[in-house]
């Protein structure tokens, strides 16, 4: 699930010249007050249509807390099947990678599934999570540095999707190896998937890429997968509702609108939204958007994969495909790419 999308910066220049306005002093403060990366792109993804908004907005506190119940879920394979790979295949991954290496972890989380290789590693230099919660992010890496005392950890809170210029290599650091597990690769359109694996290929160039990526399968493992018997995938969706109420002073009504989440076969891809339950409003930043019954927000894509298809889509990236790891009922896969 795990899913941030590219998003631009933006900056602000005052005027300078021109006809003086007529506004108070408080209204021209207010104006001129920054509007947060989350307001802006959720103003303008309410002002499109379809409308939609990047999950990269998932992760505030309370949403990542929300993504680790989801990881329990009995439904909800990925997370326990590629632990499972992890630990099983940990020996083998570590001989790809090699000794002293530094790790760079692309959407962190809660830095659970990198234990299990930095345990595999021979004498691991460095590890450099990138996350876009920030708070999440530095109390789940106080917990790895107080685990792992002679191991350099380095958080990053920011969007790794966007150009990233990573700390000089330490002395003696072996390969520089990016982990990216849990198939946040399936969050991206294809295009954005392409982009970011290019990003990373020139990040990594001379060590490598050890990605987790989920594969096609019954529809309907897919379907129980994101619509988990506790609710706790809905929540977890209402959630940026709820941010936008608290952050952006909107004024949602979270009962009024519905969890949904489908697989769209043709796209090989589980499509979720937030679902109005009936005609109503919702004002965000002083404007006013109007919704139908039935109307959605687009929260998230989840693509799928064959193992030949991730491997392809490595190759116009600029890797080398190497060794592939799965599970004995091929519900997920991880792939080791040389840059």
């Amino acid at each position: 699930m795990r899913n941030p999308t590219n998003s631009s910066s933006l900056s602000f220049v005052p005027a300078k010249g021109g006809a003086s306005s007529n506004k108070s002093p408080v209204a021209e403060a207010a104006d001129a007050a920054p509007v947060s990366e989350f307001g802006r792109e959720m103003q303008a993804g309410l002002a499109r249509s379809p409308r939609s908004i990047s999950p990269k907005f998932f992760y505030d506190v309370a949403g990542s807390q929300l993504f680790d119940r989801i990881c329990d879920l009995p439904e909800y394979y990925p997370t326990r099947t590629e632990l499972r790979i992890l630990g099983e295949c940990a020996g083998e991954i570590a001989e790809q990678i090699g000794p002293n290496a530094e790790i760079v972890e692309f959407g962190a989380g809660s830095l659970t599934k990198v234990r299990l290789l930095l345990d595999a590693l021979e004498t691991p230099k460095r590890y450099l999570p990138i996350d876009i919660s920030g708070e999440h992010l530095e109390a789940a890496a106080q917990r790895l540095k107080a685990d792992y005392p002679a191991l350099v950890v380095q958080p990053i809170a920011a969007d790794y999707t966007m150009p990233l210029v990573l700390p000089a290599p330490m002395p003696g650091a072996g390969r520089r190896v990016g982990f990216f597990p849990g198939s946040t690769i399936g969050n991206f359109e294809p295009e954005e998937a392409l982009a970011f694996l290019q990003l990373a290929a020139r990040m990594l160039r001379g060590g490598g890429l050890l990605i987790g990526v989920d594969l096609v399968k019954d529809p309907a493992r897919l379907h129980a997968a994101y619509n988990d018997a506790q609710g706790v995938t809905g929540e977890f969706n209402l959630n940026l509702l709820r941010r936008a109420n608290l952050e952006l002073d909107a004024d949602f009504d979270v009962d009024g609108f519905a969890h949904a989440a489908f697989y769209n076969a043709p796209r090989q891809r589980i499509e979720m939204h937030l679902v109005s339950r009936r005609a109503q409003s919702v004002s965000l930043n002083g404007e006013r958007f109007g919704f139908e019954e039935g109307e959605t927000i687009h929260t998230e894509y989840s693509h799928k994969f064959t193992v030949d298809g991730l491997r392809a889509l490595a190759v116009r990236a600029g890797f080398k495909p190497g060794a592939v790891w799965t599970d004995p009922e091929r519900l997920f896969s991880v792939h080791w790419l040389a840059a």
